[in-house]
């Protein structure tokens, strides 16, 4: 019997404060409530005695935020059984389920971190390390889900919160033992989708570094690298740094020759650096290795109208009217290629002093013009309203409806 209470008192002592702890420690593990246990570690985490003592306070949160999320848990569960028998259901704290989740997913690994190191006499022996792992990394997958509903929700903060803590921890040493070979089927996709979160809110480091984690995924690989690419263009400050940023691309476009958005980039990147040489031999060789590129036509067109623009009396407007009739021909759903068609041709019938053949290049620019409108009818990506308004002027009259129209569009400006 004397044995039996021996035991029963040394279970007890495994869940309460020991004679020796600190006041601070004692304090801190007779709370039962998260939020007042979490604060008060914050503030009195100096007056703790020890390592030791860290790891059991925060130890203590770790099972205060698992307890909420398994009551949650077992709601959600219960209400699943309770559909199926068509009974009544409880109410289930989504967000409190997720917050548990993460608070005892951030905690565990604090604590580990304190459960490592080595006690007064210099040896390590941690006490919470194996349980925590195996009871938060359950509660750890939640994360995901709980990124998802963020997302659904427009939460951009939320989608951070739960995804970036998802992939933060997944090298912590607390599951250095653990089986993930599970989460390798999408840790690539959250990465990438984090990436971009933390892009739209401006937190550039944050997308570079989930973008990093991403990379490699045979689902979201390419795209990630696209971006990481597109990612590295907004820290360009000297022209030493978009030379090598240049370098990086022309490995990307190498390697996926394909690739619409690093060939656009790298012909920017030329065009910006007046590296006109290695445009022309950038759109020359995809032209001869894929003649129905709309892109590579387009952006031939437009080079050439803007070495037409300031070439005054000695403008050919021919080259660039027959690249981008070239570009339409593949593709006639830009607006922005249409419209500079339409500015073209507007330019070669202002060179003309034939007035018929003014007029035939000018109904041929509405067409063109026309389309853009119906296509882009807000201006958000071309501007075709002054150059349809010189058609409408020039082919009909001053007084037409259509050029009436146009002329206060213009005005409204």
């Amino acid at each position: 019997m004397r044995k039996f209470l021996i035991a029963a008192a040394m279970v007890l002592a495994s869940s309460t404060a020991f004679a020796g702890d600190s006041d601070a420690l004692k304090g801190i593990l007779k709370l039962k409530n998260y939020a007042e246990a979490e604060s008060l570690v914050k503030s009195s985490l100096g007056q703790l005695a020890d390592n030791a003592e860290k790891a059991r306070a925060y130890n203590h949160l770790v099972t205060l935020a698992l307890e909420k999320f398994t009551k949650e848990q077992n709601v959600q569960t219960a209400n699943a059984m309770a559909e199926l028998n068509k009974t009544k259901v409880e109410q289930f704290d989504t967000l409190g389920m997720y917050n548990a989740a993460l608070n005892a997913l951030v905690n565990a690994v604090e604590c580990d971190k304190y459960d490592q190191l080595p006690d007064a006499k210099g040896k390590v022996k941690p006490k919470f390390h194996d349980a925590n792992a195996q009871k938060v990394f359950n509660a750890r997958q939640v994360l995901v889900n709980a990124g998802n509903d963020a997302a659904g929700k427009g939460d951009q903060d939320g989608v951070l919160k739960y995804w970036g803590t998802f992939l933060d921890t997944d090298n912590a040493p607390l599951f250095a033992a653990i089986d993930k070979a599970a989460e390798k089927a999408f840790m690539g996709q959250v990465a990438y989708y984090t990436a971009r979160y933390a892009n739209q809110a401006k937190q550039y480091e944050l997308a570079e570094k989930y973008i990093d984690l991403a990379v490699n995924d045979p689902e979201v690989g390419k795209d990630a690298l696209t971006f990481k690419y597109s990612l590295a263009q907004r820290n360009l400050k000297t022209r030493e740094d978009s030379v090598k940023y240049i370098g990086m691309l022309k490995e990307l476009y190498q390697k996926e020759p394909d690739n619409e958005l690093a060939f656009g980039t790298l012909c920017n990147m030329y065009s910006n650096l007046n590296m006109v040489d290695e445009f022309n031999a950038l759109i020359k060789e995809k032209i001869a290795a894929d003649p129905n590129n709309a892109t590579a036509w387009a952006l031939k067109g437009q080079t050439e109208m803007n070495t037409a623009n300031v070439a005054g009396d000695n403008a050919d407007w021919d080259s660039p009217i027959n690249s981008f009739k070239k570009a339409i021909e593949i593709d006639g759903t830009n607006p922005i290629v249409l419209t500079y068609l339409g500015f073209c041709l507007n330019s070669k019938a202002a060179t003309l002093n034939d007035r018929n053949a003014q007029k035939e290049l000018y109904r041929e620019s509405l067409k063109h013009l026309e389309r853009a409108k119906d296509i882009d009818p807000n201006r958000e990506k071309a501007n075709w309203a002054y150059p349809l308004y010189q058609c409408y002027y020039l082919v009909y009259s001053a007084e037409d409806p259509r050029t009436k129209e146009m002329e206060q569009l213009l005005k409204g400006n």
